[in-house]
C-alpha cells in the first residue's frame, strides 16, 4: 500500500483544537527526539476524543521525560528505594502461600522482567494477569507461554470477540485511535481479578509518566485510582467515542456485553484495599535491561525482524494492531514507532540523539503493510477506508500535500 494519496479524495480535514487539542507550534526536545505534540496518558474509559493534554517543555527547551531522566540518574537514592520495596513486599507477603501480588502483562519484555523478579529475587507469588490481544502474532503467543513457563501462574482474560471488534471498529473510525479497547481492557483486568481474588497488592512495570506524562507523578509509587475508578453506570462509559447507552441502543449489545470495560467500584477497591504500585518506583527502569533479563530469565524472544515503522525487534511485538496502532499516532501526532523508541534509548543512553534522528527519519513514516490487510478485515474495513481516516486525520498545521504526496510541515531531522 502507498502512502500517497490525492488530497482531492480525502475527507475535509477538522481543525485541530476540535480534534486534539495540539499545540500549534511545533517544537522538539534538545535533548530527545520528542516534540510538543506528545499527549499524555488520559482515562480513555471516557475518551471522547476531545482535547488532550500534551507532553511539558521547560524554558531550556528539554521535555519532562528527558528531564526526569536526568534526576533518576543523579537525585534519586536507588538503594533506598529497593529498600522500600523489600519493606513493602514484607507487608503484602502472604504467610499462607497465597498470591500476595498480581502482575498484569503479556509476557512482553516489561511484565517478563516485573513478574519474574517478584517472584524470584524478592520472593513473592504472583498471578499474572492477561487481557488477549486483538489477535495474537506468533512471537506473541510464543513469548506468552515461555513467560508462564517460566515458574508463574496466569489468568488469561479474552473478551467477546464480536464485541471487542465493534468497539475496536468505532475506535478507529471515530478517533483514529483502533488500540483504545485493548488500552482499556488492560487497565481493568487487573482490579478486577484483585477483587475477585481477594489480592489487594498490584505490581505495573514502569510510570507512564517517565515518557511524558506529569513528571510530578513519578515521585508517587503509586498508580491515580482514575484510570481504573469509576461510575459502573453505563451511560457514564464513553468507548470509541459512543455512550454506552448509544453502544446499546444503536448497536443492539446487552449492557453486560460492555462489563469488562467498565470500570471498577471505588467502595468495592476500598473495602479490598486495592492499589497499584509502579515496580519503576522502586527499580531503576531501563527497558532493554528488561529485555536483557527477560531473555535469560523467561525465554522471551525478539522477533527475527524489526517492527513495521521502527528498528526494534522486541517491543510490543504481541498483538497485530500494534503497527496500524503506531501509524495512527505519527499521523495524528506527527510521532510515529521509531520515535517513541529512539527517546527511551537515548536517555537510557544506548544511542546518542543523532542517532535517534537519522532513525526517526528512516522509520517513522513507514506504512505497516504486513498485517494491515489482515487487520482491515477484522474492523470489517477496507483500504480505501483506511486512507480517508488517516488523510482525515492530518492536522493542518502537522502535515502539507506537496508533489503529490503528504509531507510533514516539520519534523525533527529539520
Amino acid at each position: 500500500m502507498s502512502c500517497k494519496k490525492n488530497t482531492d479524495s480525502t475527507v475535509e480535514l477538522q481543525e485541530l483544537d476540535v480534534k486534539y487539542g495540539l499545540n500549534p507550534e511545533v517544537k522538539f526536545c534538545k535533548k530527545c527526539v520528542i516534540s510538543n505534540q506528545r499527549p499524555s496518558s488520559t482515562v480513555e474509559f471516557m475518551n471522547d476524543g476531545k482535547k488532550k493534554e500534551t507532553i511539558a517543555f521547560d524554558d531550556d527547551g528539554v521535555c519532562a521525560a528527558c528531564r526526569y531522566a536526568d534526576i533518576k540518574d543523579h537525585e534519586i537514592n536507588w538503594k533506598e528505594r529497593e529498600e522500600q520495596l523489600v519493606k513493602l513486599c514484607d507487608e503484602y507477603r502472604s504467610k499462607k502461600g497465597n498470591y500476595d501480588c498480581i502482575v498484569p502483562g503479556s509476557g512482553g519484555k516489561d511484565s517478563a522482567f516485573t513478574a519474574h523478579i517478584l517472584k524470584y529475587k524478592y520472593k513473592m507469588n504472583p498471578l499474572t494477569v492477561t487481557w488477549a490481544p486483538h489477535r495474537y502474532t506468533a512471537i506473541g503467543w510464543e513469548n506468552f507461554q515461555n513467560w508462564i513457563h517460566s515458574g508463574l501462574d496466569n489468568y488469561l482474560f479474552t473478551p467477546n470477540g464480536k464485541v471487542h471488534r465493534l468497539l475496536t471498529k468505532l475506535a478507529y473510525e471515530n478517533l483514529l485511535h483502533p488500540f483504545q479497547p485493548f488500552i482499556v481492557g488492560q487497565r481493568m483486568i487487573a482490579p478486577k481479578t484483585s477483587l475477585l481474588y481477594k489480592v489487594p497488592l498490584i505490581f505495573y512495570g514502569e510510570n507512564q509518566a517517565e515518557y511524558g506524562n506529569n513528571i510530578e507523578d513519578n515521585f508517587s509509587p503509586i498508580m491515580k485510582s482514575k484510570f481504573f475508578e469509576g461510575d459502573s453506570d453505563i451511560s457514564k462509559l464513553i468507548l470509541g467515542g459512543v455512550s454506552g447507552k448509544n453502544l446499546v441502543s444503536d448497536y443492539k449489545l446487552e449492557e453486560n456485553d460492555l462489563l469488562p470495560y467498565l470500570p471498577v467500584d471505588k467502595k468495592e477497591v476500598e473495602a479490598n484495599g486495592t492499589v497499584f504500585h509502579y515496580l519503576g518506583y522502586y527499580l531503576k527502569w531501563d527497558p532493554q535491561e528488561c529485555y536483557y533479563y527477560a531473555v535469560e530469565n523467561t525465554g522471551f524472544k525478539a522477533n527475527d525482524e524489526r517492527t513495521e515503522g521502527s528498528y526494534s525487534k522486541y517491543s510490543s511485538i504481541d498483538d497485530k494492531i500494534d503497527p496500524l496502532h503506531y501509524y495512527t499516532t505519527y499521523i495524528k501526532f506527527g510521532l510515529g514507532r521509531a520515535t517513541y523508541d529512539a527517546c527511551q534509548e537515548i536517555r537510557n543512553k544506548k544511542i546518542t540523539r543523532e542517532e535517534g534522528v537519522a532513525l526517526v527519519k528512516r522509520f517513522d513514516a513507514e506504512v505497516p503493510n504486513k498485517f494491515l490487510s489482515e487487520m482491515l478485515e477484522y474492523i470489517g474495513s477496507s483500504e480505501e477506508k483506511f486512507w480517508e481516516l488517516i488523510n482525515a486525520g492530518r492536522s493542518e498545521h502537522l502535515w502539507k500535500f506537496e508533489d503529490s504526496e503528504w509531507r510533514l510541515r516539520r519534523a525533527v531531522w529539520m
